[in-house]
């Protein structure tokens, strides 16, 4: 096996490797344990599968666990400008649950730190007290050949990063009757790069 190839390249040299059959939980640690918790059973809607003074495991759906949080005193801040995962995301049905999410989360002090409609996805984004991030989405597209088309867009090409929106102005919107398809539908506000993204 050549030592200059890529991974993939040996990888393919061995066999196809099997994908795994889906993403199912992610783990933080924290030193404000009882407040990351409160945070993310408010957000996501989640309850306790277990919980003890260490470890705990939070789902929303029939996954038995989808969230685990250890609890880690004395914990560094995290520093900006770090390589790391930059967020985690996750799908609502409709436009009217994500909104509507976003109006109960804004009612007991969770405010959004950059809501913006991709292309393929009208996205809010949120920080946790530790400044994880987490984008809670809804797709804008009826399929996948859809969303993944749009990334050879000129659109995209001009604008990979999105259009940043009001969310509250888009849920009176769409309580007024705008349809849930054209509210979808990414304005074009011209050129927009990676640069432009407000997220640490």
């Amino acid at each position: 096996m050549a030592a200059n190839l890529s991974l993939k390249e040996r990888v393919a040299e061995i066999g196809e490797m099997v994908p795994p059959a889906k993403l199912a939980h992610f783990v933080i640690r924290t030193s404000r344990y009882e407040e990351i918790l409160d945070w993310y059973q408010t957000v996501l809607n989640a309850h306790f599968v277990f919980k003890s003074d260490a470890l705990s495991f939070l789902t929303y759906d029939d996954e038995h666990h989808r969230l685990a949080v250890i609890n880690m005193p004395g914990l560094a801040e995290q520093p900006e400008g770090a390589a790391g995962v930059h967020h985690v995301a996750f799908t609502y049905n409709s436009l009217k649950d994500l909104l509507e999410n976003y109006e109960r989360l804004k009612s007991v002090g969770i405010m959004p730190v950059y809501p913006i409609n991709h292309g393929p996805t009208t996205s809010i984004y949120y920080a946790d007290p530790d400044h994880n991030q987490l984008e809670l989405q809804v797709e804008n597209f009826d399929t996948v050949e859809e969303s993944t088309a749009f990334f050879f867009s000129e659109a995209f090409a001009e604008n990979p990063i999105g259009t940043e929106f009001d969310p509250g102005d888009l849920l009176a919107r769409l309580r007024a009757g705008e349809p849930e398809s054209d509210l979808k539908r990414r304005p074009d506000v011209g050129r927009k790069g990676l640069e432009d993204v407000k997220l640490r």
